[in-house]
């Protein structure tokens, strides 16, 4: 395996002190998923880094980013010492990126962007070593953690980039400098924080910043706030391409025909149309991957193997994964999409389940989160959705009580607290042929509910 960074390099790109002289094969940020050969670099987060810096040694790593001797019997020779860790690992960062061979698309949005990020893996795997963010690592510490690990001779990286607060985007897209930016979408997730809809689309519209010059930036037409994106972006020097469903759009969906384990979709790209297969359910796939294959058109490949490949994509867990799962006297279908949640992902999923051929259809909502003074208005308008594409609805949290309490009677499975109350109710509820679709913020706590649906044994 090719060195990802010398004891030199290390040195060099974070002004360092380091002792040892070694080869580096990895990145980690967690003691405990060391390999042997990584370098641990000692965040500080909910626990200190530093804490775990013997561990680390312990378990292989060949060094440790510290800002400070940690406690402890270690070897200092493979103490790294920087002024700061999340500056040095930015750093290190700025230094991956900047020797990189790979050609770079950024991603960032309301919804989609894990997602978007995955079928840019897959399509973009069809022509060369693709690099991604592990995870949903895309803030100001998950960003450079993925250039850092970046390979050396990798033909494309795709960075997924995230905020909760104003002025968090630029400086990530800085850094990652992508020559292609997408935007999926732009919604309400984080109003609470950012204030408006509008801030939230100036916001992520500050991945145009970032974009190298004579790049190209791959907007949402089907958002209220496309034209001021576009200008942006032109204003910038950049080539713009849309995605959505509207007439004139670059990367158009025609037309989508939904099945229980996927779809098939048809998109008119580069006056071509292009028919994709899709093994993973849900329209807003098929959105996300008019994206995707505007930024492969964009790279100068072929849309048409792109799309190809992405007839493999298969959508993660808690990101809308299909399982079939025991239940008393039989299986049903679970749907896990408890990862996160905004008004449109519910509205996704919500299609999602009620395409499902099943005996009944139920939905198990948590309180969507960061949403401000709009946050019972938020799921009270959800309401009609819910109610239209199941037949029953279980929910947790005080917010999803305004969605539970503006259904029908007969569709009331119940509402509870918190998701550790939900999970046992909704588990002894499920019934053979039923569909369950879970979802909720991260906060929520869903995979709670998702482990005790898994209890019973995973069917497949």
């Amino acid at each position: 395996m090719t060195a990802l960074w010398t004891s030199a390099e290390l040195r060099a790109a974070t002004n360092g002190v380091l002792a040892a002289e070694c080869v580096v094969k990895g990145v980690s940020i967690d003691s405990r998923s060391i390999a042997p050969g990584d370098v641990f670099i000692a965040l500080r987060d909910q626990r200190d880094g530093h804490d775990f810096v013997a561990d680390a040694l312990a378990r292989g790593a060949m060094a440790a980013m510290v800002d400070h001797a940690p406690q402890g019997a270690v070897d200092t020779a493979k103490l790294l010492m920087v002024g700061d860790t999340l500056a040095g690992l930015t750093a290190l960062g700025a230094a991956g990126r900047a020797r990189a061979m790979a050609r770079v698309v950024g991603v960032t949005g309301s919804v989609g962007k894990t997602t978007t990020k995955e079928m840019l893996r897959v399509a973009l795997g069809a022509f060369g070593a693709t690099h991604a963010s592990a995870a949903s690592h895309n803030n100001q510490w998950g960003v450079p953690l993925t250039l850092a690990r970046l390979p050396r001779d990798a033909a494309f990286a795709v960075i997924e980039m995230g905020m909760n607060n104003r002025g968090e985007i630029a400086p990530l897209s800085c850094l990652a400098q992508p020559q292609i930016g997408i935007i999926t979408s732009i919604g309400t997730a984080h109003i609470g924080l950012l204030g408006s809809q509008a801030a939230i689309a100036a916001e992520k519209g500050d991945i145009i910043a970032g974009i190298a010059p004579g790049g190209t930036a791959i907007l949402p037409a089907d958002s209220s706030f496309a034209a001021e994106l576009v200008a942006r972006a032109r204003d910038a020097g950049l080539t713009v391409l849309t995605h959505g469903e509207a007439a004139g759009v670059d990367a158009r969906l025609l037309s989508y025909q939904a099945s229980p384990g996927g779809g098939m979709a048809e998109i008119a790209l580069a006056g071509q149309h292009i028919a994709l297969r899709l093994t993973t359910p849900g329209r807003h796939v098929a959105l996300n991957a008019c994206a995707v294959l505007a930024a492969v058109q964009a790279l100068g490949l072929s849309p048409e193997k792109g799309a190809e490949a992405l007839a493999s994509f298969t959508a993660g867990a808690g990101r809308g994964a299909l399982r079939r799962i025991r239940v008393a006297g039989g299986e049903a279908l679970l749907i896990d999409d408890s990862y996160n949640a905004s008004v449109a992902s519910v509205r996704a999923g919500l299609a999602v389940l009620a395409a499902q051929p099943a005996k009944r259809r139920i939905f198990a909502f948590g309180d969507m989160l960061e949403l401000g003074a709009e946050g019972p208005a938020q799921h009270a308008v959800l309401a009609p959705d819910a109610a239209q594409n199941s037949d029953l609805v279980f929910c947790c949290g005080p917010l999803s009580k305004n969605l539970f309490d503006a259904l029908p009677a007969h569709q009331r499975g119940g509402h509870f607290p918190d998701s550790a109350a939900l999970a046992p109710a909704l588990r002894a509820a499920l019934q053979p042929g039923d569909a369950v679709l879970v979802k909720g913020s991260l906060g929520s706590r869903m995979s709670l509910v998702i482990a005790a649906l898994l209890a019973g044994d995973q069917v497949s």
